[in-house]
């Protein structure tokens, strides 16, 4: 691990993982992280750039710094919020179930772990290396768009659904319509990004010439 946190006195640490490729992390991560940080009494979010991401094609994603320091730029501000390198270190692929293992090596049983993801992620659980382990060790935190319905869920994971959804709780966050793909189009086509992500990343873009076209 590159960081140890505190554990409180007399209780569990209760830790959010928000993981992601971050590219380039946006205003929807950043309230989807404070929402859940808040509802869920959170000690920290730790936000995790994905290193090399196992489900997308490597050479589609922005270099893993430029995606670190992006995101280190978003966050700073939030006492609540920091960074790990951890999967952008690793030489592996990132794999959710290996990030959630080192952290329990980390803490041991005095840990309570959440994992922040959006909703449409979730209909890919049961595609995730071991998700059954990563169901056993941690809730899942998954943020939707405001009046998301399961059925699509149930649809897609079928007989998983029920044990599925016992380790999923659902926040509702309307800066979900803001996607990561969508940053990258408009810089792209030369369009405003303002109040899409931070003003920092927002500058990060621009002075390091992120995004201007997109591969075929």
């Amino acid at each position: 691990m590159s960081f140890l946190l505190p554990k409180p006195s007399g209780r569990q640490l209760s830790l959010g993982i928000m993981g992601g490729t971050f590219d380039p992390i946006h205003i929807g991560h950043l309230v989807t992280a404070e929402e859940a940080c808040q509802q869920f009494k959170l000690d920290h979010v730790i936000f995790m750039p994905s290193g090399i991401p196992p489900h997308k094609d490597r050479d589609s994603v922005t270099a893993a710094e430029h995606r670190y320091l992006m995101t280190m730029l978003a966050v700073v501000t939030n006492p609540c919020f920091t960074i790990s390198r951890l999967e952008i270190e690793s030489k592996q692929p990132s794999y959710t179930v290996e990030t959630v293992r080192r952290f329990y090596a980390q803490y041991g049983n005095d840990l309570e772990l959440y994992f922040i993801t959006g909703a449409d992620a979730i209909l890919d659980i049961i595609t995730w290396k071991d998700y059954r382990d990563i169901l056993a060790r941690c809730s899942f935190i998954a943020a939707t768009r405001p009046g998301y319905s399961l059925q699509k869920l149930q649809e897609v994971l079928g007989s998983a659904f029920p044990a599925v959804m016992q380790r999923i709780h659902l926040i509702e966050v309307p800066a979900m319509a803001i996607s990561s793909t969508e940053i990258r189009r408009r810089v792209a086509m030369g369009k405003t990004i303002r109040y899409l992500t931070s003003r920092p990343v927002e500058q990060y873009i621009y002075k390091n010439g992120l995004y201007r076209y997109i591969p075929a």
